[in-house]
């Protein structure tokens, strides 16, 4: 089959927006609080409503996660709990091994050799306290081995389109640098976390202390219970990593994931944490764009019993604007074809790029409409006939 690229132009109007004309459209705001802005060297902004990136330095750049690997370790979980592979409720029996090696080694649960403990409370220690005796306890518990646990990280992170990331272990803990990620595959993975298990989410993130063996013991996530609407994800800091953060926040209707990257200190990183996404609220607004299901093009079918299918926005999507603007919004459907048959409705199959002026373009996800059977005899001589005069 000859594969080629097709491109078709079609414009989308945003309800309430002025028609497309040609003006001088300002800048889009800038995070203008430079001292802090100069302190997080690593810095991204996305708007998961929209699918859009709002700021972005060295998004694709490496870094050391630190404890930021946890937020792998609970994906993970999650996925066993919610296929059943896993019970929060079952009580295991901490390893000897596992407790001895880890024993005051960065935060931890204190886990006694032979202790028995909830799956959850491990999963609590992970998100809340970052213990990284809890990760390993329960990285065991889920897979039977470490090595078998973080072979499932990376299927995830495969999965996920997470290209620039790597797990050696599941408490982030120094390894030489095997274990690496970038800022856009940690909005990736925070999306995966809030989209996929939102009761899971809500149960063990976000959570400012846990109360274990009668003590409590509190959370360094610089959000979770100061900055309103935030409810996760996870912080991270070694040495050679700096002081990392993987943020997220739901407000007016709107979810924001931050993400800062080597930081120099915990109040930088919760400063520029803070800043970044405040201005989120401050300088942008929502506005409504596509509803679920919306069809904005065509794809050409070859070997099916229809010749095209219909292109959808699987979900409803909101579109991010610069306060006080009124762009025009031009759309670009993009796809690898004719798409082979048979294959199955609400399959990925396409994009749609998102121009607005004055901002990087961004892309949507787009379905087949239907599902499309190979093409039967008649179809075929249809199909054969219909070629001739296409």
């Amino acid at each position: 089959m000859n594969t080629r690229l097709l491109a078709t132009l079609c414009l989308l109007a945003l309800p309430g927006l002025a028609p497309a004309m040609t003006v001088q459209i300002p800048d889009p705001p800038r995070w203008t609080n430079l001292p802090l802005q100069t302190q997080a060297p690593i810095a991204l902004l996305a708007d998961l409503g929209a699918g859009q990136i709002l700021f972005a330095r060295d998004a694709d750049k490496r870094l050391l996660p630190a404890s930021m690997t946890k937020a792998m370790t609970a994906l993970v979980a999650f996925d066993l709990i919610e296929n059943g592979k896993l019970d929060e409720a079952a009580v295991v029996t901490i390893r000897p091994e596992t407790a001895n090696r880890w024993a005051g080694k960065g935060a931890t649960l204190n886990l006694r050799p032979g202790e028995q403990v909830r799956i959850g409370d491990l999963l609590m220690g992970t998100t809340t306290v970052s213990a990284n005796d809890a990760a390993v306890a329960l990285a065991e518990a889920a897979s039977g081995s470490v090595d078998g646990f973080v072979a499932q990280m990376n299927a995830r992170a495969l999965v996920l389109g997470m290209k620039g990331s790597h797990f050696a272990n599941p408490n982030g803990m120094p390894d030489g640098g095997a274990t690496y990620v970038t800022a856009n595959d940690l909005v990736r993975l925070a999306t995966a976390l809030i989209k996929d298990h939102p009761a899971l989410y809500a149960r063990y993130f976000g959570k400012k202390t846990m109360v274990w063996h009668g003590a409590r013991m509190i959370s360094h996530d610089p959000f979770a219970g100061v900055l309103p609407g935030a409810d996760g994800i996870k912080s991270g800091h070694t040495r050679e990593a700096g002081f990392n953060f993987l943020g997220a926040v739901a407000r007016d209707g709107r979810r924001l994931v931050v993400v800062i990257g080597g930081a120099p200190s915990e109040p930088a990183r919760a400063a520029a944490a803070m800043a970044l996404a405040e201005w989120g609220y401050s300088a942008w607004r929502s506005a409504a764009f596509l509803p679920a299901g919306t069809v904005v093009g065509a794809a050409r079918v070859q070997g099916g019993n229809q010749r095209t299918v219909p292109l959808v926005v699987p979900h409803a999507y909101a579109l991010a604007l610069p306060r006080g603007q009124q762009p025009s919004v031009t759309g670009r459907v993009i796809y690898t074809g004719p798409l082979s048959a048979p294959f199955e409705g609400g399959r990925q199959v396409g994009r749609l790029e998102i121009s607005v002026p004055g901002q990087p373009v961004h892309s949507l996800p787009l379905v087949a409409g239907n599902a499309v059977s190979p093409a039967g005899p008649i179809d075929r001589i249809v199909n054969a006939l219909l070629g001739l005069f296409a």
